[in-house]
């Protein structure tokens, strides 16, 4: 890789503090649901961090053509399907670092679900990296007489549509730029979550100051400011190159549940949740070792 291919060390910095933003996300979230049904929480979040976006993506939303908007509308109600299952899993869960790893398998089968879709050929290592996933899936079960609950279902439902929404984010992005599709896409979730919560859910008859706190932190930190700078260092590097990084999300998340929650992992969640992360360096592998050497 030549200095002047290499992606830069802003983009790399950047992407690094959004994934500790990431990370972060799950906590803020998991105390706001104390306080909160799932889906009002998502719906809301989701929604006022759109609406904070939409100032900065209005002047490119105003050059734009109504039909450009029909697959960025589609798209969101992907992701809202996406966020709702990974919010009911995050209020049935009892051990975020091992969720945040099952949920990091939507990286793994975005090249799977782009063959499914569109007839890409996915490269050899997705091939390999599959079993790995696979048993270090069996590897959690083990842990409870191999039983996946509840939670763990609605990760890997959750992990599935995120694959499904990368690959359609992919093809939109190129009819519209990626912050107003982000705050589109946003105000979409926000909108169809908030109304199913009004449906479905017994809203709260009041909020206490740490549940504010909480949903405050998800907004602003966490969506906000996280897709934001998400997008922002998108732009100067390589999606699969971001990805890399990315993955450090369940790392983060892990280890700051370990501080927050004082969680502890048994010998099957560590073998599990380290033959899933191996599995996604498998899967990147080129792009690791391009990282690796440029340092």
């Amino acid at each position: 890789m030549t200095a002047a291919s290499r992606p830069p060390l802003k983009a790399d910095l950047l992407l690094l503090a959004v994934t500790l933003l990431a990370a972060a996300g799950w906590i803020f979230s998991k105390e706001a649901l104390n306080g909160l049904p799932p889906l009002l929480f998502i719906g809301s979040r989701f929604l006022l961090a759109g609406l904070l976006l939409l100032p900065f993506a209005w002047p490119s939303l105003r050059k734009r053509r109504p039909a450009q908007f029909t697959g960025a509308l589609g798209v969101g109600l992907v992701f809202a399907a996406a966020i709702a299952f990974w919010v009911l899993g995050l209020a049935y869960a009892t051990h975020l670092g091992e969720s945040a790893f099952i949920n990091s398998l939507g990286i793994l089968l975005v090249p799977v679900m782009a063959r499914l879709l569109f007839g890409d050929r996915p490269p050899k290592t997705t091939w390999i990296a599959l079993p790995v996933a696979v048993v270090g899936l069996a590897c959690l079960s083990l842990d409870r007489g191999f039983h996946l609950e509840a939670s763990q279902w609605l990760f890997l439902i959750a992990a599935t549509l995120f694959a499904l929404l990368f690959n359609l984010n992919s093809r939109v992005v190129r009819s519209l730029p990626a912050l107003p599709l982000t705050a589109i896409q946003l105000i979409v979730v926000g909108l169809v979550l908030t109304a199913l919560s009004a449906l479905t859910e017994p809203w709260p008859a009041r909020l206490g100051g740490d549940t504010l706190a909480w949903l405050a932190a998800s907004v602003l930190l966490a969506s906000t400011l996280r897709f934001f700078l998400q997008v922002y260092a998108q732009g100067l590097t390589t999606p699969s190159h971001a990805a890399v990084i990315m993955m450090l999300e369940a790392v983060w998340t892990a280890l700051m549940a370990a501080v927050w929650f004082n969680e502890t992992m048994s010998a099957w969640q560590l073998l599990g949740c380290g033959l899933i992360f191996a599995a996604l360096l498998i899967n990147r592998w080129r792009w690791v070792r391009a990282l690796w050497r440029r340092r």
